[in-house]
């Protein structure tokens, strides 16, 4: 049956009930129960075991169009599995993903900022393109699974994310928001958007005019799915409309078909359009137009023709399979960024005894939208490093009387935790603990009865109960106050320990057993070599809700970097984060540093790999990494002309500019523009011929990066602008020739519309290329 026979043949309440996220089954018509959305924003999450691979900044790290559709084909068989073949005990996938994230890396400082590609539109779209082709697969009608664009619009602070209203002028919108959501829709590839939480111009984004001025008229059969609770946030947190029936009739004459609104209680959501029609504030034609368009989306997976579906046949075999964590390593290997290297510090050829140090050595860390790690390989597991030390004091919690806090929650001979202090957040400005039992690798946490005790595997979760403050009680004693409770630790009448005080509870004392630092500085003078693997736990201080606070590392990780770099001077500093850091210190004293994000399930083959030279980096920064004291635009302002945010418009010297990244290799361009051939010249107005050559001894990746700066615009201009990238593998001494198509829409501003004014415009390749043309009238 198709969709418009379907939608004929449904009742007016079975259509309203098939707005919400959970949509009921139909047995009458053989319409199956369907819910909206699979996380698969760098492989499937949340249902289990599954592929992890870099996270989508790593994967924008790569500036890899072909590596990063290829992850998106890998995830999106595995999503076709958990549905077709869901292993037990997970819940069948849904076909319709939420992702990519397309909203461009404007401030390093955003929480979310693991999610995105790039502080540039172009390549986010380039990149957001890739990665919907994959997902959407190659069959001409049948999509293997069926992508969401998350977040419309100008969404890039967690900070009151459902309050704030931002202010986006139109040369903004234009140039920099819309790309990333604009060029998937038009190539087809993209099936939906999720609007952000926040409000822009004045409108919340829920119920704003562009989703049918802008995106639907690029594509007319988007579905417009709700981010969670969004729909109730109308009314209960932003005060927008005065009753939920006014704001979902609002939501849905403006754009939105499914509303992901109370977990899967649909009963709120049927009620409120039920009441909106008894109202006269939609029609029945309003709910048609809706659900429509959900019944279009799910078709075109072939739901309502499974005999002709060409993706019903995958199993759950291809779940994790061999072929995919290849795909993880070669990603892994792509995104890694080596930022410094000093004459003779990489790649080791000798490492001799290494010592790996940090918290990170020998950890391999998730995020909020992972799936569940089939292995991990380690930093330290794959150098087989002699010595592996986290640099964390180890420490007894005791109380006045002598007791001392135990791992399981009572207070007695106690045990000792390694003790990580990791900063601040915007949202908590006193910096955040956590407690891990040295035996058993467990995490003090509070669980749903309030009691705590080091169980936890790892801080997770969307409450993250393994965090606590220290609250200052008196000279050297403080309170223990679970940050996710709001609670302080006391002693209830049984012995064990609980967060139920909000006024006052035990004190404790900090006893040093033993130094993380000297620890380390020890482990350093003993070894041959080091590599300190510092960075960001994505669970803290940096996250979904929270932003951080400024680009340093935390205090105890700058540290313990400064004391084993002046223990041994062949120290080597890996990143791994999630956003970038200022770390003027470490650029002027380490001799060598690189740069990953949380690669997955092969971070450590990746990072080995590249410090032993069996990799040669090619990896090249997807957004600026700022000075320390670089002052940054106030996160709430958009306006990345006027207040010269990202690489286009800010005039200070960075740390490492948007695009860098060293090699073990050196190359050398050469650079022809030309006006673009007959075949192409109503697409393209310039044809930029870039020449790259190896010049050294080994093989290696060159990202060829084009960039323009407009030297004729009458407003102001970015410094450059990204209009053309390819990433090249070249063996030593080889030369390929790279081509870009430039079309005049690349040289234009927005003036209420795109306008390419007559004049010189300055092409750049390499770090010393460049060529200056001029366009005619």
């Amino acid at each position: 049956m198709t969709q418009p026979d379907l939608l004929r043949q449904l009742t007016l309440a079975e259509k309203i009930a098939m707005l919400h996220q959970s949509q009921p089954a139909v047995p009458r018509l053989g319409i199956a129960a369907f819910h909206t959305g699979c996380e698969v924003l760098h492989g499937v999450a949340w249902l289990g075991r599954a592929t992890v691979f870099p996270q989508a900044v790593g994967l924008g790290a790569s500036w890899d169009r072909a590596l990063v559709r290829a992850v998106g084909e890998a995830a999106s068989a595995e999503v076709r599995a958990f549905h077709h073949d869901p292993p037990e005990p997970h819940r069948r996938a849904s076909l319709n993903v939420w992702a990519p994230v397309v909203n461009p890396l404007r401030d390093p400082r955003w929480g979310r900022n693991e999610e995105g590609y790039s502080e540039d539109p172009f390549a986010t779209a380039e990149l957001a393109v890739a990665f919907c082709t994959g997902l959407r697969g190659p069959h001409p009608e049948v999509w293997r699974t069926a992508p969401v664009l998350k977040h419309f619009l100008a969404y890039n602070l967690e900070t009151a994310r459902d309050l704030v209203d931002v202010t986006v002028p139109e040369r903004v919108l234009h140039e920099y928001e819309l790309p990333g959501f604009l060029a998937p829709l038009r190539a087809g590839v993209a099936a939906g958007v999720m609007p952000a939480y926040n409000l822009v111009n004045g409108v919340p984004n829920h119920v704003h005019p562009l989703l049918e001025s802008v995106l639907r008229a690029a594509a007319p059969d988007l579905v417009v799915c709700s981010d969670a609770q969004a729909p109730s946030n109308l009314v209960e947190t932003e005060r927008h409309f005065t009753s939920h029936a006014e704001s979902h009739a609002a939501a849905l004459r403006a754009g939105v078909d499914s509303y992901t609104d109370n977990g899967p209680d649909s009963g709120p959501t049927i009620a409120r359009f039920t009441s909106a029609l008894r109202q006269g504030l939609i029609t029945e034609a309003d709910v048609d137009a809706a659900v429509g368009r959900i019944l279009r989306m799910r078709a075109s997976t072939g739901e309502f023709d499974p005999a002709h579906d060409p993706y019903s046949g995958i199993r759950r075999d291809v779940i994790a399979c061999d072929a995919h964590a290849r795909l993880a390593a070669r990603a892994a290997h792509a995104g890694i960024v080596l930022l410094k290297n000093s004459p003779g510090a990489l790649p080791w050829a000798d490492p001799g005894h290494v010592a790996v140090i940090g918290h990170l050595g020998d950890r391999v860390l998730t995020d909020w939208y992972s799936g569940t790690l089939p292995y991990a390989v380690t930093v330290a597991s794959a150098l087989g490093a002699a010595s592996t030390v986290d640099g964390a004091d180890h420490v007894r919690l005791s109380t006045p009387d002598g007791r001392h806090l135990g791992a399981d929650g009572t207070l007695g001979e106690g045990t000792v935790f390694a003790h990580h202090d990791w900063g601040t957040s915007v949202q908590c400005p006193v910096a955040v603990h956590t407690l891990q039992d040295t035996v058993s690798g467990r995490y003090l946490t509070v669980g749903d009865d309030d009691a705590v005790a080091a169980t936890a595997v790892t801080p997770d979760g969307w409450v993250v109960r393994e965090l606590w403050e220290l609250h200052p009680a008196g000279p050297g004693e403080f309170l223990l106050w679970s940050n996710a409770l709001g609670r302080y630790v006391s002693e209830g009448p049984d012995g064990r320990l609980v967060a139920g005080a909000t006024d006052g509870a035990l004190r404790f004392v900090r006893e040093l057993v033993t130094s993380g630092v000297d620890a380390a500085v020890a482990a350093a003078r003993a070894a041959d070599r080091v590599v300190v693997v510092l960075g960001n736990d994505p669970h803290i201080n940096g996250r979904e809700t929270v932003d951080r606070d400024s680009l340093a590392l935390p205090p105890e990780q700058e540290r313990l970097l400064r004391a084993v770099a002046a223990a041994n001077p062949h120290t080597v500093l890996a990143l791994v984060s999630s956003y970038p850091y200022a770390i003027d210190w470490a650029q002027e004293h380490v001799p060598a540093i690189l740069w990953t994000s949380h690669a997955g399930q092969e971070l450590g083959t990746a990072v080995a790999g590249t410090l032993l030279g069996a990799h040669n980096p090619g990896g090249r920064l997807p957004q600026t990494w700022y000075r320390a004291d670089t002052v940054l635009p106030d996160p709430a302002d958009y306006d990345i002309i006027g207040s010269r945010w990202t690489y286009q418009y800010h005039r200070g010297e960075p740390l490492y500019p948007f695009g860098h990244g060293l090699s073990y290799t050196t190359f050398n361009h050469t650079l022809d523009v030309t006006p673009a051939e007959s075949g192409v010249a109503a697409e393209a107005g310039l044809t930029a011929t870039v020449t790259v050559t190896n010049t050294g001894d080994r093989a290696g990746d060159e990202v060829v990066q084009a960039y323009v700066t407009p030297d004729c615009w009458p407003v102001p201009a970015p410094a450059r602008k990204l209009v053309g990238f390819e990433r090249v593998p070249l063996a030593a001494g080889e030369s390929r020739e790279v081509r870009f198509d430039v079309p005049l829409t690349a040289l234009a501003y927005w003036s209420g519309g795109f306008v390419t004014p007559p004049g010189k415009y300055t092409f750049h390749t390499g770090p010393t290329t460049s060529r200056t043309v001029t366009v005619q009238e």
